[in-house]
């Protein structure tokens, strides 16, 4: 697998708060930088399993569905490819979350992507940081918005 690329937020709310975000994948288009998000299987406790989504930014398209496995008490969760196709190969990474006081929380996301197209390796890293990006930075706002 690829590199790691990472970046950290600090977001005023519990973990608890931050996760119910997180897990809401049907919202993700709205601020999370996919173009769709759809539930295909959840565990028995109505967790999302596997979630297919897809992107289409700056002329690449791709559909790719991941797993998910969640960290106890609400602190982070990992995801896997399950399948890919388009400008993605691969995708794996993690949000974990830590508190760090007067109910605010750190949040950590990291990213190993293998694209199914060639880049030069310093676009793939901004790419990288630009998913990253997008992500903390809409994650932030939507937590701390509701």
């Amino acid at each position: 697998m690829a590199d790691r690329t990472e970046g950290s937020i600090t977001i005023a709310a519990t973990p608890g708060e931050i996760m119910s975000v997180i897990v809401d994948f049907d919202s993700y288009p709205e601020w999370a930088g996919v173009k769709t998000a759809e539930v295909l299987t959840e565990y028995q406790d109505g967790t999302p399993a596997e979630v297919r989504m897809s992107i289409s930014q700056m002329g690449v398209d791709a559909t790719y569905t991941l797993s998910y496995e969640y960290y106890e008490e609400d602190a982070g969760l990992t995801w896997t490819t399950v399948e890919a196709a388009g400008a993605v190969k691969n995708i794996e990474g993690e949000y974990v979350l830590e508190p760090v006081g007067d109910g605010n929380t750190e949040v950590t996301y990291r990213l190993a992507l293998e694209l199914g197209i060639s880049l030069p390796g310093f676009m793939k890293r901004r790419a990288e940081k630009q998913v990253i990006g997008t992500a903390l930075g809409g994650l932030k706002k939507r937590v701390e918005s509701s």
